[in-house]
């Protein structure tokens, strides 16, 4: 059996959770926050350790799935557990993912270590499809459109102003944009042309509303880039409209064969996903998989989902998998 730890008990830590209990090979030892644990209830009943704790049990811990978010905890997270601990993480902040991986590998091998950053669907799964596409059509075009749905890391980056309750953000696509790109006409778009986003904030009682405001529309990495509307509502308006955290999205490559280039094609790859966090859960939970197979090889350093063979993330043997898949 894999013995995992989660690091993290919010919307992706439960999810994780529950991927774990679906899993045969897999069992859960703990979860670790920096909350009060006795605060801390698990749907599964696992315990719940501090956060300090955690290094008291690495040879009870096979992988640990870190849950905490892109904008200040995996940064500095991530290559702290990474020297002591094989690690799985979702940082998903595109822009920095190379000096990420930079500070991760190190850490990974000075503690003869694995780690594999940014799996999820997007970087992750979107990411692999558009390394498929690109090589297989190298005459041809990439386009991604997320949503619509609820962005974990955006939706968290807002909630980490001065003066925000809570908050959800919403990624929508520019359908005409999409379907341009879907009928094979090439379309060149900017970032703004492809996606708005619509935010909807509780704000503390006294909070300066136009400084929230500006904070999220000016923000680099996340907003800056984008159309973006904030609108400012009750907790009960949020909890009532907003409750959910369903996403998806769109990889495009469209491209061209031929000597003269007379034949068009495109790839489309779809996420239609009711649960945000349980599925991005269920995809670090198989990496969690490949990466304890991997150390069990004797490799030690960064990994991101383009180093990993398929076969390391299902349970199933090479030899049952050519049987029944290939």
């Amino acid at each position: 059996m894999i013995k995992i730890g989660i690091v993290g008990y919010g919307n992706l830590g439960r999810g994780v959770e529950c991927a774990v209990s679906k899993s045969n090979d897999m069992e859960l030892v703990g979860v670790f926050s920096r909350r009060n644990p006795e605060t801390v209830k698990t749907h599964t009943n696992v315990p719940v350790y501090e956060m300090k704790k955690v290094y008291d049990m690495k040879d009870q811990i096979d992988v640990l799935v870190l849950c905490g978010g892109s904008a200040n905890d995996l940064p500095k997270q991530t290559a702290e557990l990474a020297e002591h601990f094989n690690v799985i993480d979702s940082f998903d902040t595109h822009a920095k993912i190379p000096e990420h991986f930079e500070d991760v590998n190190k850490a990974s091998v000075n503690g003869k270590h694995i780690s594999i950053i940014s799996v999820g669907w997007d970087p992750g799964l979107f990411s692999l499809n558009r390394l498929y596409g690109q090589a297989i059509l190298p005459n041809g075009n990439d386009y991604t459109f997320w949503g619509k749905g609820v962005s974990q890391g955006h939706s968290d980056a807002i909630r980490r102003i001065e003066g925000v309750k809570d908050a959800r953000q919403y990624t929508i696509p520019v359908e005409v944009s999409l379907e341009s790109v879907r009928n094979g006409e090439n379309p060149d778009l900017t970032t703004r042309q492809k996606h708005t986003r619509e935010c909807f904030v509780v704000a503390e009682e006294g909070a300066d509303l136009e400084r929230i405001e500006n904070e999220i529309k000016t923000m680099p990495n996340y907003f800056s880039d984008y159309d973006t509307t904030v609108h400012f509502i009750s907790e009960e308006e949020l909890m009532r409209d907003h409750k959910g955290i369903p996403h998806g999205g769109i990889v495009f490559r469209t491209g061209t064969t031929g000597f003269d280039n007379e034949n068009k094609h495109v790839m489309e790859y779809k996420l239609t996903l009711d649960s945000n966090p349980e599925f991005t859960s269920s995809v670090l939970v198989a990496f969690a998989r490949a990466a304890y197979r991997l150390a069990s090889e004797g490799q030690y350093g960064c990994k991101t989902i383009f180093d990993i063979a398929p076969a390391y993330l299902h349970p199933a043997t090479g030899e049952e998998l050519r049987k029944n898949l290939l």
